[in-house]
């Protein structure tokens, strides 16, 4: 199959309409093409004239692991041209940068899940496109996670970095198809077109979402496979905890724990609570020591997270609600567990992080009220799934 860059690359109507225009590109280390070479050298070599790089949260060379480590502007060694930082001494692209190309191409590897950060460049992108008469061209993508639609909406005055707008955790879409939602709901004025991937089916075995013909390459440091992008809807609000998400370890967001819970009492507990909401993959207990980050050099007792293989089934994996059920069950097993991390969170300084990642208080009220019970999570999650589901199915292109 084809990603948007190798159809660009391979479509003499697609580059001719690129001649004679300043092109910047917005990449980071996965925008590569069929045969691994980077976007921007494929680009140049077939003429393109890029004139400016931009890189999101992470950096154009993937190089820095944790959240709120900004990335510098710098001049590219091999080419000359600028490469502007969207996550350093700004988010936004300033009108300095835009004055730097007439079309971009946002060539970013996505993981289907509103907390990854790409999700809200590109909204920032558009937006300033909008305003300085810019074009934008979306190189499209798979969105690993597929198509399931999973978790609560954002609520109004949560918006955030990790937040652009209200939308479920786990959202479905593709960039192209995303971007095409944003315009639509912030009711943009910009030039905006999708170069579609060719012979993507998102719910195709054995990939559904992620095709086997393609090899992954980390769009950020710790997105090291498609079990994590498969995981990570429901594994990234570990980052608003005081449990491990096993940054530190080979397999980060991946998995859970701590030193001083017992990961077999805790998934025994898990099933006795909401035996539905582990199913399509298996859950298995280990322990690891972190090298870095949370509970460094400390032996923890974890739970991993198989969205792989035999176990693993697409229609019924549910990550969001996995991670919410290990929460209720280790604040079931230990009510007074120190669970919820106080710091600040992608420049959020006056919610907890947990809140933040999920786009409202919810979820966490639902793990500390110990009268609560799983469908009342399901009823709530449910209504803005579906309503998500419908808005966007005008959207879908594959």
């Amino acid at each position: 199959m084809d990603f948007g860059i190798d159809r660009l690359l391979a479509d003499p109507t697609l580059l001719d309409a690129l001649k004679d225009k300043r092109v910047a590109l917005l990449a980071h280390p996965a925008s590569v093409t069929a045969d691994l070479t980077h976007s921007l050298d494929a680009l140049i070599a077939a003429g393109v004239n890029v004139s400016a790089v931009f890189g999101p949260q992470h950096g154009v060379r993937g190089d820095l692991q944790d959240n709120m480590m900004e990335s510098p502007d710098y001049t590219d060694p091999i080419y000359g041209m600028p490469v502007f930082s969207l996550y350093g001494e700004v988010r936004r692209p300033t009108g300095q940068s835009m004055q730097t190309f007439d079309v971009i191409l946002i060539d970013l590897q996505d993981l289907g899940c509103r907390i990854y950060t790409y999700v809200t460049t590109l909204l920032y992108m558009l937006e300033a496109a909008a305003a300085h008469g810019k074009t934008v061209w979306v190189l499209d993508r798979p969105n690993p996670a597929g198509r399931p639609v999973e978790g609560l909406t954002l609520l109004p005055s949560w918006e955030s970095f990790v937040g652009a707008a209200p939308m479920p955790m786990r959202h479905g879409l593709t960039l192209g198809e995303m971007g095409a939602w944003f315009i639509d709901h912030f009711k943009l004025d910009v030039d905006y077109r999708v170069i579609e991937m060719r012979g993507w089916v998102p719910g195709a075995a054995p990939g559904v979402g992620w095709p086997d013909s393609r090899v992954w390459i980390n769009p950020s440091p710790n997105a090291a496979n498609v079990n994590m992008a498969r995981a990570y809807a429901g594994t990234v609000m570990l980052e608003g905890t005081t449990l491990s998400e096993g940054r530190g370890t080979t397999r980060a967001l991946e998995l859970f724990g701590a030193p001083d819970i017992d990961a077999r009492a805790v998934i025994a507990q898990m099933r006795r609570i909401a035996p539905d909401w582990i199913v399509g993959c298996t859950l298995r207990d280990f322990w690891f020591q972190p090298t870095f980050h949370k509970h460094v050099a400390q032996l923890c007792s974890g739970v991993f997270i198989h969205a792989e293989g035999p176990g693993y089934d697409h229609a019924t994996f549910r990550p969001w609600r996995l991670q919410a059920l290990g929460f209720k069950a280790i604040r079931t097993l230990y009510p007074d567990y120190d669970l919820w991390r106080d710091f600040p969170y992608e420049y959020e300084f006056d919610k907890l992080a947990i809140d933040v990642i999920n786009g409202g208080p919810g979820l966490r009220l639902w793990v500390d009220d110990a009268g609560t019970c799983p469908g009342d999570l399901d009823a709530a999650a449910g209504a803005d799934e579906a309503a998500w589901i419908a808005a966007t199915r005008p959207f879908l292109r594959y």
